[in-house]
């Protein structure tokens, strides 16, 4: 008797339009997207931890009332905003159809935890950021080889990596096959993180010094940085992000997109409940200091990330800037970082202030540069007042 065919059609969740836009990444099916990404990336970990950092509600008013504040929460792309210190929440506010209880992707701000490794690894003598990436990975292509692990850090590298969140074929998009955020295009192999940060090259009679001043942002810069730490500790990049998980105490856990092999997605691919949110940030408050007596990280490196910035990032207001610096972003007292399409942590080390924003731009491209800088400013203002 002869058999059926066996008839598949591809998943079509991490399709790609003509247009090579992810039919997740769409504006009208982004916030959908956002909130159910840590489901529908093929690859990824979910990483809890034994012990929960206990929060407590103790409310300010003095929030509620800020005028950024008030806009911001009226925005239609507003998700969530939640402000605490020490263990107690001082604000917490949800849109009407976000649970508080619901993962979001927190994007780029993932590439905070590097900061973290690489400061308990600088203070272990185990790495120097003055040497070139090719010390470390013998095997990384010309885009990398000869940069130093400082200039890749403060996303200071030129090479051909592009990220042009209005360009459809930049190379961030042609990033996600690895990541499991799409498919791969056909007759295309599946490659592992190591393998496609090999491909990047440099560019023709330029050298990998950014000679201007402002970053050049790669998140391919991120994953590099990941690669070396795993391969200098010896000990897996998914047990790094579990014992920072671990420090922090989530109540949910840390959902992290994967490549095919395992190895964490550091340049974006993290997803968390707000209240976690809030306990990712009250970790670089405490300088990497966790329940339970745990620490991950350096606080010598995280003064030095503050204290010896490295380029702008972007400009906030006439005199006041964003630096790049270490995996993270600075301005003044405030360190945190930036997610693609609305996101924000923000701690300042003084005063032990976080806050953490959740939206959802459904613009095209998923940018907008004034909602950026409202939004920042605002978180800017938040974590800078004493409460």
């Amino acid at each position: 008797m002869k058999s059926k065919k066996i008839i598949s059609v591809k998943n079509p969740e991490l399709s790609t339009l003509k247009d090579n836009k992810a039919i997740w990444n769409l504006p009208r099916t982004r916030r959908y997207g956002y909130r159910n990404l840590h489901k529908i990336n093929r690859y990824g970990l979910f990483l809890r931890s034994d012990l929960v950092l206990k929060l407590k509600t103790k409310k300010n008013k003095k929030i509620e009332k800020n005028s950024l504040v008030k806009k911001m929460i009226k925005h239609k792309s507003f998700c969530s905003l939640i402000v605490g210190n020490g263990q107690n929440i001082l604000f917490e506010k949800y849109a009407k159809d976000f649970p508080n209880k619901q993962p979001q992707t927190i994007m780029s701000i993932t590439k905070m935890y590097i900061n973290l490794f690489v400061g308990e690894l600088i203070n272990n003598k185990s790495i120097n950021l003055n040497k070139k990436v090719s010390y470390y990975l013998p095997k990384i292509g010309s885009g990398y080889r000869n940069a130093t692990l400082q200039d890749v850090l403060n996303m200071n590298v030129v090479n051909s990596y592009t990220e042009d969140y209005t360009k459809a074929y930049s190379s961030s998009f042609q990033h996600e096959p690895v990541g499991g955020w799409r498919l791969p295009k056909a007759n295309k192999k599946h490659l592992s993180q190591e393998q496609y940060l090999n491909t990047i090259k440099s560019l023709k009679n330029k050298s990998l010094k950014n000679i201007s001043e402002y970053a050049l942002y790669k998140s391919a810069n991120t994953d590099v940085i990941g690669l070396i730490v795993e391969k200098v500790s010896g000990k897996s990049l998914r047990n790094w992000v579990l014992s920072a998980v671990e420090a922090a105490g989530f109540e949910d856990g840390l959902y992290i997109a994967s490549d095919r092999y395992g190895m964490p997605w550091m340049s974006g691919g993290g997803c968390l409940i707000t209240r976690d949110f809030l306990r990712m940030g009250l970790l670089f408050a405490r300088k990497g200091i966790g329940v339970g007596n745990r620490k991950v990280g350096s606080s010598s490196f995280l003064n030095q990330t503050i204290k010896n910035v490295g380029p702008k990032y972007m400009k906030l207001s006439e005199n006041k800037y964003l630096y790049y610096s270490n995996s993270t972003m600075v301005s003044g007292d405030m360190i945190g970082h930036s997610g693609y399409g609305g996101q924000f942590l923000a701690t300042n080390f003084k005063n032990g202030n976080v806050a953490a924003f959740f939206s959802v731009l459904e613009t095209k491209s998923a940018t907008k540069e004034t909602y950026k800088v409202d939004m920042i400013n605002m978180l800017i203002e938040i974590v800078n007042k004493k409460y």
